[in-house]
């Protein structure tokens, strides 16, 4: 007798699901199916489940096609599992190609073709709606969306958009999306939400014909380098009863949250200077970074993650900005920038560089204390408040996952769904106080060239 295994949350149980089990049930004489318990999901980074392990178990029972059940708990129980059933064959969606190629050495290991077609009205029959999301580029960053998207429930990737159709399809195909575009009308009519992830000067024409089609809206940032075109699109984003965010992933980090919460407690004090840094070398000038018609430069690229933490805990009314900055003769980008944010009590340096490095931390300076976090601060993980008796240090840890993405996309598929509309973690307000940063530095206000 072979025995196949295979595992998945089976959240939202649907056609796809049904026919990745069919295929394995044919794979051999008897097929057990592993359901993720809810706290192996919260600890893998799997967002959005909506149903418990319970709910998600009787979806499976349900088919008819599993011969056994059992409950995945914990990392690297797929092995023992394996011996002590003596299973045969692990088949798992070719969506993780690759990932499982360590369970060969001992059963088969099959990637089942990802299910193509499944009716987007036999889904949104179900008692959560999913959501088909388009992406809009086809770049780096929309790669790491489409690994990401896989930890997050309650959404399916139907179709990808390029002005280049082979490369639309490329990716397409790559990636296992059903449909490829070049017409940006088509492909908006086959989704319910758009994933921008195009250079910077293009943001706002994207976001705007979607939003004016009724489709939700997260876009990478900037949204825009314009503080007009920023409150123009939250408008039309209001008007047709669309959600609109702005990508910025660790806005929406559990870590971050709580460092925000901590903060604002009054634990340190009164907040006295904010200095936040991120740079990155960039060395391949050829990349569009270094574009300045495609408006880049270290500020338009990172600049948004420093006035982040600022805006979320001092607000978005400075008395006074000033920027200090560094331009590439070459190519005419600035390679290393620092803005000055001064406020009615406190002072403010966001520092960001594509060709000058300097630790990437954070420091906020209060007159209790001080909160440290250490590089990568934007990938926010742990963080100390310190005060000046160094016994009363306190130290915190979180789970930052892979590149983040799925926390800003879970967030936004909530709110799509009516569970929040994230005015805490990322509002109208921030966004339109980044692009008006960004629109100063650009036009020159106040801005010294080193």
């Amino acid at each position: 007798m072979k025995t196949v295994i295979t595992y998945g949350t089976f959240d939202l149980f649907h056609s796809g699901h049904k026919r990745l089990l069919e295929r394995a049930k044919k794979l051999g004489d008897r097929l057990i199916v592993g359901v993720t318990s809810d706290f192996y999901d919260q600890q893998r980074g799997k967002l959005n489940v909506y149903q418990s392990c319970a709910k998600r178990i009787e979806n499976v029972k349900q088919t008819g096609l599993a011969d056994q059940i059992i409950v995945e708990e914990e990392e690297g129980q797929k092995i023992s599992d394996i011996q002590q059933y003596n299973v045969d064959i692990f088949a798992i969606g070719s969506d993780w190609l690759g990932k499982f190629d360590y369970l060969k050495e001992y059963c088969d290991v099959i990637y089942l073709p990802r299910t193509q077609g499944i009716s987007s009205t036999e889904l949104r029959l179900k008692q959560n709606k999913i959501i088909r999301i388009g992406i809009v580029g086809t770049g780096r960053i929309s790669s790491r969306f489409v690994r990401e998207s896989k930890y997050v429930s309650g959404l399916e990737l139907e179709a990808v958009y390029a002005r280049n159709i082979d490369k639309a399809k490329a990716f397409a195909e790559t990636n296992e999306i059903p449909k490829a575009f070049s017409d940006y009308i088509e492909f908006l009519e086959n989704v319910d939400a758009v994933y921008i992830a195009v250079p910077h000067h293009v943001h706002y024409d994207y976001s705007r014909v979607a939003l004016n089609n009724k489709k939700n809206v997260l876009c990478e940032k900037p949204l825009t380098l314009n503080a007009t075109q920023a409150t123009e699109l939250f408008a039309i984003a209001k008007a047709n009863n669309c959600i609109l965010m702005e990508a910025v992933k660790t806005a929406y980090a559990p870590a971050f949250d709580r460092l925000v919460s901590i903060t604002k407690s009054g634990i340190i004090g009164d907040i006295k200077a904010i200095d936040a840094t991120f740079t990155k070398l960039i060395t391949d000038k050829t990349l569009r970074e270094y574009d300045y018609n495609q408006c880049g430069g270290a500020f338009s690229e990172l600049g948004t993650y420093p006035l982040l933490i600022i805006a979320k805990l001092l607000g978005v009314t400075p008395s006074h900005v000033s920027f200090l900055t560094e331009i590439d003769k070459e190519t005419g980008v600035d390679v290393f920038t620092r803005a000055n944010l001064i406020y009615r009590k406190a002072i403010c340096s966001a520092t960001v560089g594509i060709g000058v490095k300097k630790e990437g931390d954070l420091c906020i300076a209060g007159t209790k204390g001080y909160i440290y976090v250490p590089a990568p601060w934007w990938k926010t993980e742990y963080f100390e408040i310190r005060f000046e008796d160094l016994r009363l240090t306190r130290k915190y840890f979180f789970k930052f996952d892979e590149d983040g993405l799925r926390y800003e996309l879970a967030s936004f598929i909530r709110a799509i769904n009516g569970i929040n509309k994230n005015k805490y973690m990322l509002n109208e307000r921030d966004s339109v106080f980044f692009a008006q940063i960004m629109e100063n530095f650009k036009k020159g206000t106040n801005v010294t060239n080193l």
